[in-house]
């Protein structure tokens, strides 16, 4: 393997089901809503099992959740405007510690590091630096917010593995959504699904697969 491709919502920074935790904590009035949160629970969340079922988008989930909560709250929020306010918590970093290790890792042997995303400026706004530090530090960033072209769809992945020069099989790629995965390899990348509640079991497959040595202690 010679490159590392990641995605973002759920791999470099961390699942906003994972947030909205805090976000019910600071706002009990959406707490209902809040606790309906994927696979972090505490309550069954039709609409995540109905997205894994592909009855729906990731996109659709989302924009379910932001009316629900806009809706609890009185407000009136873009989806930038609720992603700003589900990730804006104190003591919290938006990147997963593990992914931020990891491409610090790739980056000191000299490997090249892309991203590949669906969302990041259709939900963060702005510029993928504005979102996070860590943005600056990748060789490639492709955002279908941008191109127009989501994943699956294996022209996504077509135009990473054309920007980072390098055959597909010799990239690999994280995504936590099983339909990208299953995209990504049928374009011939090594894909590795991480899951949400055990992250750091993927960025050790892709060090493996890197040949980087493997990090101990991070919890993401």
């Amino acid at each position: 393997m010679k490159a590392l491709l990641l995605d973002v919502g759920g791999v470099v920074l961390r699942s906003g089901a994972e947030m909205l935790g805090g976000l019910g904590a600071r706002e009990p009035r959406v707490r209902a809503a809040t606790d309906r949160r994927g696979p972090f629970g505490p309550v069954a969340d039709p609409d995540w099992a109905a997205m894994l079922r592909e009855e729906i988008t990731e996109r659709e989930y989302w924009a379910r959740r932001c009316a629900e909560i806009d809706g609890a709250l009185g407000r009136d929020w873009s989806m930038p405007e609720f992603m700003h306010a589900l990730y804006d918590q104190a003591g919290v970093d938006l990147v997963r510690p593990g992914a931020a290790a990891l491409v610090a890792d790739v980056r000191a042997a000299g490997v090249p590091v892309g991203v590949l995303t669906n969302d990041l400026r259709a939900f963060h706004g702005g510029e993928p630096a504005d979102v996070h530090p860590l943005f600056e530090e990748v060789d490639v960033l492709v955002d279908a917010s941008v191109t127009g072209i989501l994943k699956p769809d294996p022209r996504a992945c077509a135009i990473a593995v054309g920007r980072l020069g390098l055959a597909p099989e010799e990239i690999v790629f994280v995504d936590d959504m099983p339909w990208n995965v299953a995209g990504a390899r049928a374009a011939g990348l090594r894909a590795v699904q991480l899951d949400l509640l055990a992250p750091e079991d993927a960025f050790a497959v892709a060090r493996a697969a890197l040949g980087l040595p493997m990090q101990a202690g991070i919890r993401s």
